[in-house]
């Protein structure tokens, strides 16, 4: 089957700082390292380096060209990846020795997707594939919506979190990704907990804890624990463990098997620095020893 991903493209641009600059300081900035990031990005890199055939529908800018040679370079379908007119979306990261750091994201052409190029692009979709997104788009309730008329499993991965924005695709979703911080806003926002959402599948991450999945059919929840790891970039992880869960998923594993496989690929994810540049195949996943 496969994985279409509507999904934000960003250029990270980390600049290390020797502090964080005061109000109205000029700061010289020691280095600078430009990958390819976006939640979106990472999450189709994640999923293609796990075996699933992956597909991916964005924008870029004039600028962004390499960046899409780069998803094609890690075995990502681009075909759907259009080129506008506006600025490819981009994060200027600052950050000081002592790994703090500051974000400016700017969504650029991630914010400029228009129902035509998701219709055409998911025409192309079969029943019983996977259309994952997350909250670094627009479009995304239109494209949960004919995700579910196609009668895909739609999936939400709710980082930046919003809670208008998760309770808009609430109605069309089959399996909801959070972090526990998360999951306690949504509860917040909507008086229920994850198991009592309507959704099948709620897994809640909780870091160096592993994760949680709720079953929203039978109302059971299950651990998933994590390996134990010295982290020294938590970049990306996140984003791994969704796009491996759902490549594990695509190729016909249990919930519990696609977790524990998500889990080790996060944990070698937190032992590197960078995102979409870093993450691990599976080969490498399966081989690690923790």
């Amino acid at each position: 089957m496969a994985i279409w991903n509507l999904g934000s493209i960003n250029i990270d641009m980390v600049y290390a700082l020797p502090h964080m600059p005061a109000p109205g300081e000029t700061l010289a900035a020691n280095s600078l390292e430009q990958g390819l990031g976006g939640k979106g990005a990472n999450m189709s890199v994640a999923a293609a380096r796990a075996g699933a055939h992956a597909c991916h529908i964005g924008a870029v800018g004039p600028e962004g060209k390499w960046c899409v040679d780069r998803l094609t370079e890690y075995g990502v379908d681009t075909r759907h990846i259009a080129q506008m007119n506006t600025a490819t979306g981009h994060a200027i990261i600052a950050v000081d020795p002592a790994g703090e750091n500051q974000i400016i994201l700017y969504p650029g052409a991630n914010r400029a997707l228009s129902a035509d190029q998701i219709g055409q692009a998911l025409t192309a979709a079969h029943a019983g594939d996977i259309l994952l997104m997350q909250n670094e788009t627009n479009m995304q309730a239109e494209a949960a919506e004919i995700g579910r008329k196609l009668g895909l499993r739609v999936a939400y991965a709710a980082a930046p979190f919003d809670a208008a924005a998760v309770q808009a695709v609430l109605p069309f979703m089959d399996l909801l990704f959070l972090n526990e911080v998360e999951a306690a806003q949504l509860q917040d926002a909507t008086g229920k907990a994850p198991q009592d959402l309507g959704v099948d599948d709620v897994i809640v991450t909780l870091g160096a804890e592993g994760a949680r999945h709720f079953d929203g059919r039978t109302g059971t929840a299950t651990d998933i624990p994590a390996q134990k790891v010295t982290p020294v970039d938590t970049t990306g992880a996140g984003d791994t463990f969704t796009g491996y869960v759902l490549a594990a998923l695509d190729r016909g594993l249990p919930m519990a098997q696609a977790m524990a496989q998500a889990s080790r690929a996060g944990a070698l994810m937190v032992t590197r620095h960078g995102a979409a540049d870093v993450i691990p195949d599976l080969k490498e996943v399966q081989d690690a020893s923790f």
